[in-house]
């Protein structure tokens, strides 16, 4: 291999990062990460807490930014590295997180008369201003088009495309009458980065229109315009202007061009594979394969998963879609997810800010929390702090924390809010598997399985499962230079690029039998109150659920 290089660039919420790797074996070269500069931490926020955007000029500045550096770190850390040798690119991003753009592909937010406009800038995935919209959506798709449904678990969703536009036309109209079409985050980047961003040449990508838009071949696309017109007749045209078909990542979306190849340092021309979500190709960068479960844990949660096309493979109530290709060509792709994870403990710790700032630090409150046994606080939570992604798919369920005394400490509730997140994901597995869906492995990746060992260690004793952990700290970005990888010919399909590129670290998190045995009892309450506040069908009693948790307590402490 003359060009043993690719690059992988990784838009997250808070900064984009750019990551040059060795094909042959993995190696990560050259790194750079350039955080975004408007808003807090990038995001842009508004009184309504459900708000979250971002500003696009951040996405082209921030490419710039990254690739430069990351090339020139990797002079740094290899002798005689030539930034000629990167031969492809590839791009994830978070999802969905629409823009609106003019008949150009340019983003509205380009033009000086929406420069400031919250509704023109991209819609962060997070944003959750379009609730009434989403259920609007499920309701008319029950009654007209159940199949549109059936392959995006049962719900759709206020995170995702239709309903951020349909609540734009409604809260925006000014925007929503300028906008020309409607792009996702995952696939403006490629074509901004190969010059091919008018809405007649863009590619799209399947990862983001079957998760997130309910595209599906078997019924031609995109949801046809009759569907659409019932939600509002104004949505019926915009679908003419959306792309018939969509591709996977192992297709070059086109090459460099010039002028970004001046901008960065690359060789103009080399390809840029087609656009994902960060998720899916933080689980290629995981070494993703049917029977493993790969969990991207950052801010929250995505849960991946693949299960061959040739197989029977039912629809699974609560998933963010089930999607021909759109991990990995050949196989299913299937999304679970928890709506916040890092974020809620990253609440506890930077807005109740408990003993302090040393005390109340992420570092000792794990410690603290570390002394403890499972079921010692004798609290419980539910870790809906930003929703519900899976398996109830509802955006306006809240946070739960149940059983504090006058004598419960900040370290407690730290690990009460970690055991959450596990019950949370053992809900997932569960639902997976009640579908026929084997969990064989679960792998883990992002930055709290890098960091904090006692976040992993009580997933394993939650979930009864060994945790593994991806070797590379930066799976999102690794999945899109294995992307790159395949789209320059370095190797040939992905399954191929994944053995060479990709392993896990020795260390592997057992599940502790004690440990297990008690958190099935949690686990058990947990599910009570998750039916009870999360589901209209559960007729139960909720007036045990205090003394169970304190008979716990009282045998653990014993």
């Amino acid at each position: 291999m003359s060009s043993r290089y690719t690059l992988g660039l990784d838009y997250g919420t808070n900064s984009v990062r750019a990551l040059v790797v060795d094909v042959r074996n993995g190696r990560e070269v050259g790194t750079a990460v350039w955080n975004y500069e408007q808003g807090d931490h990038g995001v842009l926020l508004a009184r309504d807490p459900n708000l979250a955007r971002q500003h696009p000029g951040e996405y082209v500045k921030g490419a710039e930014k990254a690739i430069a550096g990351a090339l020139r770190d990797a002079r740094k850390q290899v002798r005689g590295f030539d930034p000629a040798q990167v031969a492809g690119l590839g791009v994830d991003t978070t999802g969905s997180t629409p823009l609106p753009v003019d008949a150009e592909g340019r983003p509205l937010a380009f033009h000086p008369r929406f420069k400031k406009e919250p509704a023109a800038m991209a819609w962060l995935w997070k944003d959750h201003t379009s609730v009434a919209e989403a259920a609007e959506i499920t309701a008319r798709a029950k009654e007209l088009r159940p199949q549109y449904l059936a392959k995006c678990g049962g719900t759709y969703s206020s995170e995702w495309f239709w309903s951020k536009i349909l609540h734009c036309r409604r809260s925006a109209p000014k925007v929503f009458e300028a906008a020309y079409s409607w792009v996702e985050c995952a696939d403006w980047i490629p074509a901004m980065l190969t010059g091919t961003e008018a809405p007649e040449r863009l590619t799209v990508g399947i990862c983001a229109a079957g998760h997130k838009a309910m595209f599906h071949e078997g019924w031609g696309g995109y949801p046809d315009a009759e569907f659409l017109s019932a939600l509002d007749p104004a949505l019926a045209p915009l679908r003419q202007r959306l792309r018939p078909t969509a591709s996977t990542i192992d297709r070059a979306v086109g090459g460099l061009t010039a002028d970004w190849a001046r901008r960065t340092g690359l060789r103009a021309g080399i390809p840029v594979a087609v656009g994902a979500f960060d998720a899916h190709l933080g689980a290629v960068g995981s070494g993703v394969a049917p029977g493993a479960l790969v969990k991207i844990i950052g801010t929250s949660t995505c849960d991946i998963t693949v299960s061959p096309l040739s197989e029977p493979l039912a629809d699974v109530p609560g998933l963010c879609g089930i999607v021909p290709g759109s991990v990995l060509p050949g196989a299913y792709g299937l999304e679970a997810g928890q709506s916040a994870v890092g974020d809620i403990f990253n609440w506890f710790v930077n807005y109740l800010k408990p003993g302090g700032p040393k005390a109340g630090s992420h570092e000792a409150l794990t410690a603290a929390a570390a002394r403890l046994k499972p079921g010692e606080s004798g609290l419980l939570a539910l870790d809906w702090n930003n929703g519900n992604r899976t398996v109830l798919v509802d955006q306006r369920l809240t946070g739960l924390l149940l059983g504090q005394t006058l004598y419960t400490t900040p370290g407690e509730i730290y690990r009460a809010l970690i055991e959450a997140t596990a019950f949370g994901a053992l809900a997932i597995i569960n639902r997976f598997e009640e579908y026929g869906v084997k969990i064989e492995q679960v792998i883990n990746c992002g930055g709290i399985a890098e960091k904090n060992p006692l976040v992993m260690q009580i997933y394993a004793d939650v979930t009864g499962r060994p945790m593994k952990v991806s070797r590379s700290p930066q799976t999102c970005a690794l999945g899109a230079a294995i992307a790159g990888a395949v789209v320059s010919g370095l190797h040939p399909n992905l399954p191929a690029a994944q053995k060479a590129m990709t392993g896990l670290k020795p260390k592997v998190y057992a599940p502790k039998a004690a440990a297990h045995g008690v958190y099935r009892e949690l686990y058990a309450v947990y599910r009570t109150l998750h039916d009870a506040f999360g589901t209209s069908d559960w007729h139960g009693n909720l007036h045990p659920v205090m003394k169970q948790l304190i008979t716990l307590r009282d045998k653990v402490r014993k």
